[in-house]
C-alpha cells in the first residue's frame, strides 16, 4: 500500500489554531489587507481587501468606540480566562500568546472552532469587565476570528512554533 504524505486519514483535525483581535485594531484598507465578510468574499482563495486608505479612514469614523489595546494586566487576564477555560472544557490547549492586539492559540478539543473562539472571548471578557480592567461600555474583540483546521502534525508543530514563537519580540511579563 502507497501512504501520501500530503494525506491524513483523520475524521477530526488534530486542533485548530484560533486567533482573534481587540476592537478596532485592523480595519479594513489598511497594509495588512482583510477579509470582507459580505458579497462572498470570505472563502478560501478569493482577493482579499487591499491598501485603501479612504476606506481605513471611512471604517475609523464609524467605529462604535475606540480601539480597544491589551496592556499587562489585561493580557494576563486574558492569557487566564483562556486557561479556564480549556481547563474547565476539557480542551488541550497546545499554546497560547497574548498580544496587546490579537490572541493566538492551538486548541485539540472536539468542539467546533468557533464555538471555542466564542467561549475564549466572552470569558475572557466577562474576567475584563469583573476585575475592573474594561469599562461595560468598552468593545473588548473585534467581530468573529480565524479558525483554521491543523490536520497534520508538522501543521500542528509549526502552529505551535509560530504561536510561541512567531509573534515579534517578547512583551514584558505581565506587569
Amino acid at each position: 500500500m502507497v501512504h501520501h504524505l500530503n494525506w491524513e486519514d483523520n475524521e477530526q483535525p488534530l486542533a485548530y489554531l484560533i486567533t482573534f483581535r481587540t476592537y478596532g485594531t485592523w480595519l479594513h484598507g489598511d497594509e495588512r489587507l482583510s477579509v470582507d465578510r459580505y458579497m462572498g468574499k470570505n472563502i478560501y482563495g478569493t482577493p482579499k481587501i487591499g491598501p485603501n486608505t479612504n476606506l481605513t479612514r471611512l471604517m475609523s469614523d464609524r467605529r462604535a468606540g475606540d480601539e480597544f489595546i491589551l496592556d499587562g494586566p489585561c493580557r494576563e487576564t486574558v492569557d487566564i480566562a483562556i486557561r479556564n477555560v480549556c481547563q474547565i472544557r476539557k480542551y488541550f490547549l497546545h499554546a497560547a500568546n497574548v498580544r496587546t492586539n490579537h490572541c493566538h492559540t492551538v486548541v485539540t478539543a472536539q468542539n467546533k472552532p468557533e464555538s471555542i473562539l466564542n467561549a475564549f472571548k466572552a470569558n475572557a471578557t466577562r474576567e475584563l469587565r469583573h476585575l475592573g480592567l474594561v469599562d461595560k461600555e468598552q468593545q473588548v474583540w473585534s467581530r468573529g476570528g480565524s479558525t483554521r483546521y491543523l490536520w497534520k502534525p508538522l501543521h500542528l508543530d509549526r502552529a505551535i512554533d509560530y504561536v510561541l514563537y512567531g509573534q515579534g519580540d517578547d512583551l514584558p511579563d505581565f506587569v
